[in-house]
């Protein structure tokens, strides 16, 4: 009788990926930390889920909360990869570490990430403006399960997803001029909320505002003299 119960939850683990609950006992799952306490500490078994689709809503700090835990795999001596499909979401400041992936397709996005997957040399993979549908979905969940690797999608469909995260922007933190004008943003205070099956919580937590100079010399070496007298 027991062969065939854990036979029939291997069955409907493989089929219905996300029908298995990522909590419970003895069955947790391996997880890949997010390098942000306070979001490990309520994700089920703290952190995003090994060999399983995890899809984020592309909103209200998702992208540099990924971004940080991206870089936080690497740091662990782990790799991680992000799939910018359409060009746009990484940017164009992006540090050493972890792998950008820039596809000159939608297809070739969705392409890249089931060969990354099914590698099984990734920890992390974040795949951005390239969001799977149906038939797609299944092959990138079937390849991460194979690879191990903690697969997370940015967009709304989560048919599939063991795992749903959604982020909003609470409020700024502004260093000010001294007219006690907001001058610049120091860091901005987020609410991520987290459900899986028969499950759900949220948390807050401050991410620090980076900024970024953009360059208008030709050469890098030169000095930037704008504002400058001739």
């Amino acid at each position: 009788m027991s062969t065939s119960v854990a036979a029939l939850r291997a069955l409907i683990q493989q089929r219905f990926p996300d029908a298995t609950p990522l909590t419970g006992g003895a069955q947790t799952t391996e997880h890949v930390a997010t390098g942000m306490a306070e979001l490990d500490k309520v994700l089920p078994n703290g952190g995003l889920p090994r060999g399983r689709l995890s899809v984020w809503a592309p909103q209200g700090g998702a992208t540099a909360i990924l971004r940080a835990s991206c870089h936080s795999v690497v740091a662990k001596g782990e790799r991680s990869a992000w799939i910018d499909g359409d060009n746009t979401v990484a940017g164009a400041f992006w540090g050493d570490g972890p792998y950008l992936v820039r596809p000159k397709s939608r297809l070739h996005a969705l392409r890249a990430g089931e060969e990354l997957l099914r590698s099984g040399g990734f920890s992390l993979l974040v795949i951005a403006g390239a969001e799977p549908q149906g038939t797609e979905m299944v092959r990138l969940t079937r390849a991460a399960r194979e690879g191990g690797t903690a697969l997370v999608a940015l967009g709304t469909s989560a048919s599939m997803a063991s795992l749903r995260l959604t982020s909003r922007l609470l409020r700024y933190r502004w260093r000010r001029t001294p007219f006690g004008d907001p001058a610049e943003a120091q860091d901005a205070t987020v609410r991520v909320s987290a459900r899986a099956v028969g499950w759900s919580a949220h948390t807050d937590f401050p991410i620090p505002v980076m900024h970024h100079e953009l360059r208008l010399s030709l050469e890098s070496e030169l000095a930037d003299r704008r504002g400058l007298p001739r």
